[in-house]
């Protein structure tokens, strides 16, 4: 039986490109998505597509009874969707901040927590991939909620990975830097700002969707068997650069 992948945030973009990754690894594909296209997304994987906001408690508990009666239970669960509100940190609300935590890591624990339950009542050797960030580690003033919230997934990951480990459950997380999706666009249509992006990526081109998609994949595999709490970074070399030229 193939085994039952859960991408959150799955429309489009890097859940979308996990999807395909997992899909070619042979898992059943489900996504979850706040956007109606999922829909039409989970279609052209012959999977199955969820509307569900990832920022409400209700809707994810809901979205896990669903999936469980109308597909089974979730095996592998990518936590992929995530917001970054942009403000002034002295400007920025409290609204706007709490927005970004509910959906970027109170949504993952509830998530997580959900999956996990299941898992262990049903005996499953689950895998959980989440969707950190470099800013888990650097920071950028504007998206205080979104730097805030990457950094949690982090040490939530590695607490999640020691809850978990006794029962079989390895939970990751991979922290992708300057990738080439809509959140990027703004960069790519301002020739000054995506120079500024690449000065600080070694390898001098942003990354695709599709190349964290196949991190993703890797974690959820049996070749990552013995990997557990670990964000793994796919940045083009840039938090390991000590300055630039």
């Amino acid at each position: 039986m193939d085994r039952i992948a859960l991408i959150t945030g799955g429309a489009q973009g890097i859940g979308l490109a996990c999807a395909e990754a997992l899909a070619e690894d042979g898992c059943r594909i489900v996504l979850a998505d706040i956007k109606d296209s999922v829909h039409d997304a989970a279609a052209t994987l012959g999977g199955t597509g969820y509307v569900c906001d990832m920022g409400d408690p209700a809707q994810i508990a809901e979205l896990f009874d669903k999936i469980e009666a109308e597909v089974g239970p979730v095996q592998t669960l990518v936590n992929n969707a995530g917001v970054a509100i942009a403000a002034d940190f002295l400007q920025m609300s409290l609204a706007d901040f709490q927005k970004v935590i509910d959906i970027n890591l109170t949504g993952v624990f509830l998530a997580t927590q959900r999956a996990a339950r299941t898992m262990v009542d049903q005996k499953i050797a689950g895998a959980i991939v989440n969707m950190s960030s470099i800013n888990a580690q650097v920071a950028i003033p504007a998206i205080a909620g979104y730097c805030a919230s990457k950094g949690g997934v982090m040490q939530l990951t590695k607490v999640a990975s020691l809850a978990l480990a006794p029962h079989g459950i390895r939970v990751n997380a991979v922290g992708p830097g300057s990738i080439d999706t809509e959140m990027m666009a703004a960069v790519n249509a301002d020739p000054a700002a995506m120079a500024r992006a690449m000065s600080r990526t070694p390898l001098k081109r942003p990354g695709t969707a599709r190349e964290i998609g196949d991190v993703v994949a890797f974690l959820a595999s049996a070749k990552a068997s013995y990997i557990t709490g670990e964000t793994i970074y796919v940045d083009g070399g840039r938090l390991g650069l000590n300055y630039t030229v």
